[in-house]
């Protein structure tokens, strides 16, 4: 599990980083909003620890910029800022948790593990799509009631973020944020294969084409 923690405190995040990698936790840390965003921007991470009174761009004003993009990266605020209000704003802002400060070790590493559970990460275990028909995550295999198709690395990530947003609307945009990330993003008519693969491999109406603004995965 790939975390970024956002925490301008060096004592602090020296503690939190021992114990989180105690438990193989891998943990990149960085101490002011600027410097979290172009790294968010260039690495895909699993989870995002944000404090909030941080130089340059505070955790609050990350947090909008990041889901005005549609980064849909779990965060959780670990904050001292720690009024009703404060915390209201948080989850308003698209917060997964939110955690005052001080806290214990293990409270935090309790809530990382119930987002790691909540959005399967770092599960090897099998998806079921539908009958008869299943995806392993981890080595990117359709398990047919026939046969078994490997896909490629990035059409298992494309498939994955379907299945976890599963009944939502994904537009292009969406994807380009989530699975290329800042990497070399795909024209439309790439998805569009991708998209196309899908289907003939599990069914034509497993995904639903809504004309100008996007996909859903039924």
């Amino acid at each position: 599990m790939k975390i970024l923690l956002l925490e301008d405190d060096l004592i602090l995040s020296e503690v939190i980083i021992e114990h989180l990698e105690y438990y193989n936790y891998q943990v990149i840390s960085v101490f002011n909003g600027l410097e979290a965003e172009e790294l968010i921007y260039r690495e895909k991470f699993d989870l995002l620890l944000l404090d909030v009174n941080v130089p340059f761009l505070n955790g609050f004003e990350l947090l909008k910029e990041l889901r005005a993009s549609n980064n849909k990266t779990p965060v959780i605020f670990i904050t001292s800022m720690n009024t009703p209000q404060n915390v209201e704003e948080g989850f308003s802002l698209g917060a997964n948790d939110y955690l005052k400060k001080p806290f214990e070790m293990i409270e935090l590493k309790a809530r990382i593990e119930n987002i790691r559970r909540h959005f399967n990460i770092g599960e090897t275990s099998t998806i079921n799509i539908k009958d008869n028909i299943s995806f392993d995550t981890s080595k990117y295999i359709i398990y047919l009631e026939d046969r078994e198709e490997k896909i490629s690395k990035k059409e298992g990530e494309f498939l994955t973020y379907f299945l976890k947003n599963r009944g939502e609307v994904i537009s292009n945009d969406e994807l380009m944020v989530n699975v290329w990330s800042y990497e070399r993003c795909p024209t439309p008519s790439t998805i569009r294969t991708y998209i196309k693969n899908l289907r003939r491999l599990l069914g034509e109406d497993i995904i639903t084409t809504i004309r100008g603004v996007g996909y859903i995965f039924n």
